[in-house]
């Protein structure tokens, strides 16, 4: 909107656009802000819907806006609890789920196997609710992957479009659909607050993506390769594997699951992954979401993500240990991607968050696209970008207007392939979940392959980062002018970004630490 030259009405607009952020902003599940959701019952579920045994009754009027509410009541230190309390206080207790004590997918089968059942009766409630069903999942990014995870896989018709409450450290997936990364207020306006801006969200496809780990059977040592407590729970389907699967190798473990966010390797997922460590054996010192960044920005000094040169192995580069492989188009053929030696954390990223809100991609200007067919990043387009970092300091250009990573391609399908060498293992990370990856010893090969699957249905509140092909407001296919330029990933560029500091959690550096000491 334009302002106005008067300076009444100036005033006026800067009050709408204050009021507006508040309501539809991130400070809204803060509690700072107040959108009225209407009556309760457009929420409410019935028991009998909810609990097969349970006897019916007769309702006059359908919800509007039902709700299914999933809260990991681990997540965010002590908020997950409080947040199930008060959606219990102000739904049905029924309809209000934690998912440390049953998981999602048992909860859907459930639900819908009655909406079946009584459909076939003739309920006509139940016809309503099912098809205006919204499902709401509060905690971390791994926890809303895992329910996505469940949505994609049980196939459900039609597929409930699902809204996140930021609960975790990073909360890129709310962020990126407009539902703010910091962790919410709990008490019942926040969260009557919330239920409206639900009610009012539009819905968005977003792409899933497939991938499968494929390692050879170790001639000794411990059947699984990976410890199951390592395996990330955000990857939800991720197991080996059955002996009657297509995807099945006689000697081979081969293992699937999938994502909704990024998958990254390297250094970034080290970090990460002590990160979780520590988190794992002192669970009561990680309470406080910025006690929590800082945490991951000191093990990001210690580990030496601030100074890989000194501390990192060359032999642990993405190009040293992987072969790569691309394929652009579906039905397309592979192409081997050359990566950059310097290169130690490369991301697979499909939504325009990583690392506490920013975007590693950023949106290619039309001498990029021209020259190397780049687009701006949709979510909903079928294609990967992938991005390369050479460390924290790197990370930093994040800061600048056009900054972003070294672009190393868009892709419909990406293959790592790792063959014996100087390391024993890497780290590897999908949707904020780490995990510690062996690599080959002897002749084998070690392949993860990254594949579009299908596509699931988010609701997006304004202002929604992420972008969708088909919506004529977002950005045009080939990018916008002249102005992005490669010169960020120049390395005088990336030696001025030294002077800057405070950018992503991954790239952050504790307030304590002097900037000076390290360059």
């Amino acid at each position: 909107m334009a302002h106005s030259a008067d300076g009444a009405d100036h005033l006026w607009t800067l009050g709408r656009r204050w009021a507006r952020g508040i309501v539809f902003g991130m400070d809204v599940t803060n509690g700072s802000g107040y959108k009225s959701c209407g009556p309760l019952t457009d929420y409410h579920i019935p028991d009998y819907i909810l609990k097969p045994d349970a006897d019916q009754v007769i309702i006059d009027n359908a919800p509007c806006c039902p709700v299914v509410v999933f809260i990991n009541s681990r997540s965010g230190g002590q908020l997950g609890s409080g947040l199930i309390k008060t959606y219990r206080e102000l739904l049905n207790e029924a309809q209000v789920f934690d998912l440390s004590e049953e998981s999602p997918d048992k909860v859907l089968q459930r639900l819908y196997a009655n909406f079946e059942k009584l459909k076939s009766n003739g309920d006509t409630l139940a016809i309503e609710i099912q098809k205006n069903l919204r499902l709401i999942v509060a905690g971390g990014d791994g926890t809303a992957s895992w329910l996505l995870g469940v949505v994609s896989d049980l196939k459900l018709s039609p597929s409930p479009p699902v809204a996140t409450v930021p609960l975790g450290t990073g909360n890129n997936l709310p962020f990126s659909f407009g539902w703010g990364k910091k962790n919410p207020a709990t008490d019942q306006n926040a969260v009557k607050s919330f239920l409206g801006l639900v009610k009012g969200a539009s819905e968005m496809n977003i792409d899933s993506w497939h991938i499968i780990m494929r390692m050879q059977v170790p001639k000794e040592g411990p059947c699984d390769p990976i410890a199951p407590l390592e395996l990330p729970h955000s990857l939800h389907a991720f197991h080996r594997v059955s002996g009657s699967d297509s995807l099945n190798v006689e000697g081979y473990h081969t293992f699937r699951g999938g994502f909704w966010n990024y998958f990254s390797m390297g250094m970034d997922a080290q970090v990460s992954y002590g990160f979780h460590s520590e988190r794992k054996k002192n669970p009561e010192k990680f309470k406080n979401q910025l006690t929590n960044q800082g945490t991951y920005a000191k093990l990001g000094l210690k580990q030496g993500w601030f100074a890989p040169s000194l501390t990192h192995p060359s032999s642990r580069n993405i190009a040293q240990l992987a072969k790569v492989k691309i394929m652009k188009r579906p039905g397309g053929r592979w192409e081997e991607l050359k990566i950059p030696s310097s290169i130690r954390s490369i991301i697979c990223l499909n939504l325009p968050s990583f690392s506490g809100g920013f975007n590693p991609w950023g949106t290619p200007g039309t001498r990029k696209a021209q020259d190397r067919d780049l687009t701006a990043p949709y979510v909903d387009d079928g294609l990967i970008e992938v991005v390369g970092f050479r460390d924290a300091w790197h990370g930093l250009v994040l800061l600048a207007p056009n900054g972003h990573g070294t672009r190393l391609a868009q892709a419909h399908r990406i293959r790592f392939e790792f063959h014996k060498g100087a390391a024993d293992h890497t780290f590897m990370r999908v949707d904020g979940e780490p995990w510690k990856q062996p690599l080959p010893k002897d002749d084998e090969t070690v392949v993860v392959e990254i594949s579009h699957l299908r596509q699931v249905t988010m609701l997006a509140n304004q202002p929604c980062k992420s972008k969708s092909i088909d919506d004529p407001t977002s950005l045009s296919h080939r990018g916008e002018g002249d102005g992005d330029s490669d010169s960020l990933e120049d390395e005088d560029e990336w030696q001025e970004g030294r002077k800057k500091f405070g950018a992503a959690d991954t790239f952050k550096l504790p307030d304590e630490v002097e900037i000076a000491h390290l360059s």
